[in-house]
């Protein structure tokens, strides 16, 4: 095989493997759309991004709709005179102004609810440590999972699939570059608080179907909740939002949604693997 050949194969490869990545990272969204989520902040994002672009969309209706009545109905072929005595209107002036502030206020007063929302994390029931390093996750559970404590990488198939040379088609690799051997494990119908921090660089945690990303800065800590929609269990998946070195593309995010019961099953089993050597050093971490 030649040189030329081999490139072409490795670039097929690479696009084939994005094209999976892209189809089993959409998981709510049509492709054209911001997905709807299935969290009460992901539908309160959804709403008002949709109350925009239809204020935006009306906007321009009418922008364009006067530009080409005015082009047609007021063209030079149809004997059109411009009026040159009219260099200033007040009325004009305070209308063109009104009106926009206005607009941004129907606009912001929503927005910024939402935003208020977002930051108000009280009355979680559940919180998670997310510790992030290059390139992965550690999760640390507090609570009524206190002592439930593991690192989430890459899984294997995908990185051994990933590697040049490696002679893996990645599309034989189910949700290539998505998966993780420990995903992130919550109750559905549970507001649950993740505190963020980095031990390295900044990263970003993020899922765009829980309408949740929060950087994570090395020495601080941030925070960000989720809730779920009881009835929404399932499989999600993020990746790092935050350029984070060499191997960025290769850290994502998996949370998997149980029902209350199912996940308080899950704690269970967790702890009963856990010795006690390894919970204290969860712990003690």
């Amino acid at each position: 095989m030649t040189m030329s050949s081999k490139g072409i194969t490795r670039a097929a490869g690479m696009a084939a493997g994005l094209l999976a990545a892209i189809d089993a990272f959409a998981n709510t969204s049509n492709g054209y759309n911001l997905p709807q989520g299935v969290t009460d902040l992901s539908h309160d994002i959804y709403s008002i991004h949709m109350e925009v672009f239809w204020i935006c969309v009306a906007i321009a209706v009418v922008v364009f709709g006067v530009m080409i009545f005015s082009l047609l109905k007021f063209r030079k072929s149809q004997g059109a005179i411009p009026d040159t005595t009219m260099v200033h209107s007040t009325r004009v002036e305070i209308i063109w102004t009104v009106i926009p502030v206005l607009i941004l206020v129907v606009m912001a007063v929503p927005a910024a609810e939402i935003i208020l929302k977002m930051e108000d994390a009280r009355d979680s029931e559940l919180t998670v440590r997310v510790t992030a390093y290059q390139w992965k996750w550690q999760y640390q559970y507090t609570d009524a999972a206190e002592g439930i404590g593991f690192f989430s990488t890459l899984a294997r198939d995908s990185n051994f699939a990933r590697q040049l040379g490696s002679g893996i088609d990645p599309r034989t690799v189910p949700n290539y570059l998505l998966e993780v051997d420990h995903p992130l494990v919550i109750p559905s119908g549970t507001k649950v608080r993740l505190l963020l921090t980095s031990q390295d660089v900044i990263h970003a945690w993020w899922v765009p179907d829980f309408g949740a990303k929060r950087d994570a800065f090395p020495g601080f800590i941030t925070e960000l909740w989720v809730k779920v929609t009881p009835g929404k269990e399932g499989i999600y998946r993020g990746q790092c939002a935050a350029l984070c070195g060499r191997d960025h593309g290769f850290m994502p995010v998996v949370v998997d949604v149980r029902t209350p019961d199912d996940f308080k099953k899950w704690v269970g089993e967790q702890k009963a693997q856990a010795t006690p050597v390894q919970t204290a050093q969860v712990i003690t971490q």
